[in-house]
């Protein structure tokens, strides 16, 4: 007889969605919009700053708390960007990626029992932290803009989808973002509530939480003693009329958040995970003592580098030439979709833009993902899987666009050789 020696802890996470899609992916020659990763090189200068750094010598450990010369790049980022000035000795600590921090500060801010609000649909690697750190995940449910059949935008006042049939429903191409409840987000605070995890920009759905949504989360969290972990790791990746704005800038956040970040995403170079975590002296000595036992020091000569990038970035116009050509990639794949016959929701930041997929015939967004992977060749991931509840969900794929141009354009050929096109 097999002995089922797994923790409770993790018993129930099973293999990913994501593991699934890949090897389908790979399997049919598909070309992978699925994988939140870019395909092009990171800068040339950010790499050669790396292996003059191996070449140096510099490849022993790294204090524990991050290289000096990286956590005071990282606090003049913060005071270039007119966010806040940032004492580096004691209120920045570089993690091996922003995955780590995010686990950190949750093994270190919460006791068990205590309550984690969550915004669904989540980064995947939200729940398992909670979970692992036997914690309760409280969630509020963020809801895409909405147009009745008859053309008409649905109530705001009324965010439920609960009444309607997924596949009657239509998502409204416009400016309009993704949306919570205020009413449902103060129904999530309890006595029990120690933490809210906030993702802005957010992925899956590409949505900014505007000035007057941060104010009332701000509201809430100092009302009820919570303290905020703000995952900001696509905060370059920002399209105008969006603008982002830390929620650790606002009346009173400061000394209630932990902004995580990395430079994975605004540098493309997300196999480095060279992360790290900003706040105030007290939240960042809890981190501390948590991350010193998880990974304890990250990669000395990608410390370097990633000093480097911050530098030179802060005195070229690298962020704006960024934004530019995530710009065309959004509004190329997205003509790549509506030509297909998947409608596209406002993408206001990161790399992903969601598509609707009502009227393709599925049940299912995963049953659709696996089709479109196996069947056209393109892959998608399906956001049902960054839901905990998956009941009355609007039928989106959610596809990436930190792909070369020519790898966008290869999707659109595989759809035109299919010659399909599904009438909304």
């Amino acid at each position: 007889m097999t002995i089922n020696r797994t923790a409770e802890r993790v018993r129930s996470f099973g293999t990913s969605i994501f593991a699934e899609i890949s090897a389908l992916a790979v399997q049919h020659g598909a070309v992978n919009l699925g994988q939140g990763f870019p395909d092009f090189a990171g800068p040339a200068w950010v790499k050669d700053a790396a292996a003059e750094a191996i070449s140096a010598d510099l490849n022993q450990y790294a204090p524990y708390l991050g290289l000096p010369r990286l956590r005071e790049a990282i606090a003049a980022t913060w005071s270039a960007h007119g966010w806040r000035e940032v004492d580096p000795a004691n209120e920045v600590t570089v993690t091996s990626g922003a995955t780590e921090a995010i686990f950190g500060a949750v093994q270190a801010l919460i006791n068990p029992g205590d309550e984690v609000i969550i915004f669904e649909p989540f980064y995947d690697a939200y729940v398992p932290d909670v979970v692992m750190a036997g914690g309760v995940p409280k969630y509020v449910r963020l809801y895409p803009p909405l147009k009745d059949e008859g053309g008409r935008m649905k109530d705001e006042a009324q965010h439920s989808i609960a009444s309607a049939e997924p596949s009657s429903l239509i998502l409204h191409p416009s400016s309009l973002s993704w949306s919570f409840d205020p009413a449902e987000l103060a129904a999530a605070f309890s006595p029990r509530t120690r933490l809210l995890l906030l993702n802005t920009p957010n992925n899956p759905t590409g949505k900014v939480f505007s000035p007057a949504e941060l104010a009332q989360i701000a509201e809430l969290c100092i009302q009820h003693d919570v303290v905020v972990i703000a995952d900001e790791v696509y905060d370059q990746l920002v399209f105008a009329p969006a603008v982002h704005t830390p929620i650790a800038t606002l009346p009173g956040m400061w000394e209630r958040t932990l902004t995580v970040n990395s430079i994975g995403k605004t540098f493309s170079l997300t196999g480095w995970k060279i992360g790290y975590a900003v706040g105030p002296a007290d939240l960042t000595a809890a981190l501390r003592a948590a991350h010193q036992w998880i990974t304890f020091a990250t990669s000395t000569p990608l410390q370097v580098a990633a000093a480097v990038a911050l530098e030179r970035a802060a005195n070229c116009d690298y962020y704006a030439e960024l934004r530019a050509e995530y710009a065309e990639r959004r509004d190329l794949l997205a003509d790549v979709l509506v030509g297909a016959g998947f409608p596209t929701l406002p993408v206001e930041g990161s790399y992903f833009i969601m598509a609707d997929i009502s009227q393709a015939g599925f049940s299912s967004d995963a049953d659709f993902c696996r089709w479109l992977t196996r069947d056209v060749g393109v892959a998608a991931i399906p956001p049902s899987a960054f839901y905990a509840d998956t009941c009355d969900l609007p039928l989106l794929a959610r596809f990436c666009f930190a792909k070369k141009p020519e790898t966008l354009r290869a999707a659109a050929e595989r759809f035109q050789a299919r010659g399909f096109r599904f009438q909304a």
